[in-house]
């Protein structure tokens, strides 16, 4: 039997495999970009919650203090409001800081940066330090190694400015 007569018999099978093969290199590329955009929408999703989060400081004077450099919470202790909106924001921290490590969204640049100046501030420090032992080790150790050295206070914007 020759070849010829091989792809004669058999014309019907090339067809099929090459029809599955086209279905699978085109469903691969669905697959792909589909990953990309639900990437997209949750940094969209993100965003969205944080936006939501530090706008609570412009809608609520009694947050202000949070963001002083020169608050004393040893002299003046951290209220209620003060000490739950730090909570909301370390637990923001956390879904972004796993959803960051299971490839939900693209790593966010300066995060440890933006870290090392919110937790350089005297409240937002002192709320970690009452609550950090109820959060996961491997993501403590990401915060702290994240503030690690910064003793200074310094002004923080929750744009990511500095005053």
């Amino acid at each position: 039997m020759g070849f010829n007569e091989l792809i004669g018999h058999s014309w019907l099978s090339f067809v099929m495999s090459g029809a599955v093969a086209g279905g699978l290199l085109i469903m691969g590329v669905a697959v792909l970009l589909d990953a990309r955009a639900r990437r997209v929408g949750n940094l969209i999703q993100l965003t969205q919650q944080h936006r939501d989060l530090w706008e609570r400081l412009y809608t609520q004077p009694e947050l202000a203090r949070i963001l002083d450099p020169a608050a004393d919470p040893a002299r003046t202790p951290v209220t209620a409001e003060e000490e739950l909106f730090v909570i909301f924001l370390i637990l923001h921290l956390s879904s972004t800081y796993y959803a960051m490590r299971a490839g939900l969204f693209q790593k966010l640049r300066k995060l440890r940066k933006d870290i090392e100046r919110l937790f350089s501030l005297p409240i937002p420090r002192a709320v970690w330090e009452k609550v950090k032992d109820l959060q996961d080790e491997p993501f403590v150790r990401f915060v702290e190694k994240s503030f690690a050295g910064s003793n200074s206070p310094a002004n923080y914007e929750p744009s990511g400015r500095t005053a």
